[in-house]
């Protein structure tokens, strides 16, 4: 049995369930796979339960069950819709509650990869059914020391590369740079480090900054020169690593204006106060959920008058994707109340948008049991490229 369906196995025997049963059609849902740890081909229904004190039970259409036998489950094998009902009604037969991805009222989208039509099968069972947020987080959020390190090396990779794409500009400022000549030096520069990444990354100028997820193309990105305000975010990884995700500011010249200096002094101090209520919080034997520390910084933004210009969330779960399935910092665009326990990474992202330009300053964080460290170069100043 592979090491994460073991971190189920004891997560569900404290979470209050009789077992957590994991659907999936077509690849439909990520959780499924990722905690089988493989990948397959597959065109029909499959269920994976997991319960307290026994083998987890992979119920499978017979056309697949040779290829998907992992060791350490119990395959079980329907031919047509009369058996499926059947068996998955034998596999539930002691079960009362279950966990599954479902989020009620759709309150956390990462969390809902269930559809109506199945809800609707296992309820008519007699089984209620509840949320597999925490058991999610448990048994696939928390990093290893193999995926702690890993995070760690792309975090040190990025910082790097972030300072090399400023002084790129500087290079190139008397023969013409653009957004788009960046973006593809730094794409050089993770290559060089073998590193990969699913997007980006976001290089954007002036009014292009206050689009938090602006896109250079070849065609139509701004030319960078003396006096413009120049914003970088960049996340990678190591091929099967886990992520990093950095968002750094810069003006080109020798003193930015006062407004930028204004609304950067603005955001790095949301951040900051962040993480000071993480460790307050930490420090008192608390883990804060996930709404509560964007509020923190919201709070903090507000009160400037730039409320309504914080258009997003604080901060997303790191792992092997860049937007993880662990807490979000999010009491904006959703209510995530999952707890900031030991073993998450995650970032802190606050952002003021405006016509004009755009501010974010991210860093990321780890999770320990003492409280957060900060894994990441923390920028305290505006970078000048002159």
């Amino acid at each position: 049995m592979n090491s994460k369906l073991q971190q189920a196995l004891q997560a569900v025997a404290g979470a209050g369930v009789d077992g957590w049963l994991l659907y999936d059609f077509r690849h439909s849902n990520p959780l499924f796979w990722e905690l089988l740890e493989a990948t397959a081909h597959s065109t029909r229904r499959l269920f994976l339960y997991v319960t307290a004190g026994k083998m987890p039970v992979l119920l499978v259409h017979q056309v697949d069950a040779g290829h998907l036998a992992r060791p350490g489950l119990e395959v079980v094998s329907y031919q047509n819709g009369e058996e499926l009902l059947a068996r998955l009604r034998g596999m539930l037969n002691a079960a009362r509650r279950v966990a599954m991805e479902y989020s009620p009222m759709a309150a956390l989208p990462a969390l809902s990869y269930v559809d109506a039509g199945t809800l609707e099968l296992v309820r008519n069972l007699g089984i209620e059914v509840v949320s597999s947020a925490d058991l999610a987080q448990a048994a696939l959020c928390r990093l290893n020391p193999e995926q702690l390190a890993s995070h760690q090396r792309a975090a040190v990779r990025l910082c790097t590369i972030v300072h090399e794409a400023f002084d790129f500009i500087r290079r190139q400022l008397p023969a013409g740079v653009n957004e788009w000549t960046v973006a593809k030096q730094i794409r050089v520069q993770f290559a060089a480090a073998r590193m990969e990444t699913d997007s980006g990354p976001i290089v954007a100028v002036n009014g292009h900054a206050g689009d938090p997820h602006y896109q250079p193309s070849p065609q139509g990105s701004s030319p960078i020169r003396r006096g413009d305000w120049v914003l970088i975010d960049l996340w990678a990884k190591e091929p099967g690593g886990t992520y990093a995700d950095i968002t750094w500011t810069a003006f080109v010249g020798d003193s930015p204006p006062a407004i930028q200096q204004e609304v950067f002094a603005l955001v790095t101090g949301a951040r900051d106060a962040a993480v000071s209520f993480l460790e307050r919080e930490t420090a008192l034997g608390r883990y804060p959920q996930g709404w509560e520390v964007d509020s923190v910084a919201r709070e903090f933004i507000s009160r400037s008058g730039y409320g309504d210009r914080f258009t997003h969330r604080l901060g997303h779960s790191l792992g092997a994707m860049v937007h993880g399935h662990g807490a979000n910092l999010d009491g904006y665009e959703t209510q995530d109340t999952r707890r900031l326990v030991p073993g998450l990474a995650f970032t802190i992202e606050p952002g003021v948008y405006l016509p004009q330009f755009g501010v974010r300053s991210e860093i990321d964080v780890f999770m320990e049991e003492g409280g957060p460290r900060i894994t990441t170069d923390v920028q305290q100043e505006i970078v000048l490229i002159r």
